[in-house]
């Protein structure tokens, strides 16, 4: 899910507790760097988490409305509430995030849509480490979750990058999708990196999606296996490698869009959720 994104002065990644931006495009599904190889969860506490046991936490997630009344990106369909929806809720021990069709006509930034969904962000930045996020997937066509990260500050998408750990499109609900964006590999030029896995009941059962981030590579898969990995091509500098500076982490459900609404969009599927057991992250030492 592309983005415009501002440069960040410091390379340093550290947990600065800023919130994200954003403006996107969608990712089409690279395909050329794919591995299989063991990608097993790290020891230890993880620096942040987040268990969803009871509600979501306003200190540890922002709801992200900023797009409303302008319309969001990538052609996108659906207005994100904020926290006086239950679009986002906790419910069983677990975060859903939940599309449905109907308009949020009594909201003062509705900009006209017919769905409503939800879009949280990470307040606390982010950066090197391991991340594991456990959660099942919607189904229906025009239903597009997402699982990614975005520069906490910086320019124009997509100097600062973007990292897609989990997409997914409603029309396709078997494949799930992986892909890195930057100034010199991206959607807009159709040279975005990434690679694909099959899922076969993303849609019914909750799997473990995976980002192990470097400095010297990016890496990414489902249940301990990795799918996609990536290698620093720097001293080709931040044209092509940006990941150097202090990212959020977004878990959102879009409805339509470029790719997520290609083949349109079912609204007799609807409602459908996002269900995220957990958030996990260990800061790399």
């Amino acid at each position: 899910m592309d983005r415009h994104w501002v440069l960040l002065a410091s390379v340093a990644l550290l947990a600065t507790g800023a919130a994200a931006q954003e403006t996107p495009t969608g990712s089409l599904g690279a395909t050329n760097y794919a591995v299989d190889e063991p990608m097993p969860t790290p020891g230890g506490a993880p620096s942040f988490r987040d268990e969803f046991a009871t509600r979501i936490d306003p200190g540890r997630w922002r709801w992200d409305t900023e797009r409303n009344k302008a319309g969001w990106y990538n052609n996108e369909l659906q207005y994100y509430p904020g926290p006086d929806r239950s679009n986002a809720r906790v419910e069983n021990g677990a975060l859903v995030l939940e599309a449905r069709h109907e308009a949020a006509k009594d909201a003062p930034d509705w900009g006209g849509q017919a769905y409503t969904s939800a879009k949280l962000v990470t307040r606390q930045s982010l950066g090197y480490g391991f991340y594991e996020i456990r959660a099942r997937l919607p189904c229906g066509r025009g239903t597009w979750p997402a699982i990614w990260l975005l520069p906490t500050s910086g320019g124009p998408w997509p100097a600062a990058g973007e990292i897609d750990i989990m997409e997914m499109v409603g029309w396709n609900p078997d494949v799930v999708h992986a892909t890195i964006h930057s100034a010199a590999y991206n959607h807009a030029k159709g040279t975005q990196r990434g690679a694909e896995t099959r899922v076969a009941d993303a849609c019914t059962a909750y799997h473990r999606y995976q980002l192990d981030w470097t400095p010297q590579a990016i890496t990414i898969g489902v249940d301990g296996r990795a799918y996609m990995k990536v290698r620093n091509d720097r001293p080709g500098g931040a044209v092509a490698w940006p990941f150097t500076r202090p990212y959020a982490l977004i878990l959102n459900l879009a409805v339509g869009g470029d790719w997520g609404g290609k083949k349109g969009v079912d609204d007799a599927a609807l409602p459908q959720r996002m269900s995220v057991d957990y958030v996990r992250y260990w800061q790399a030492k």
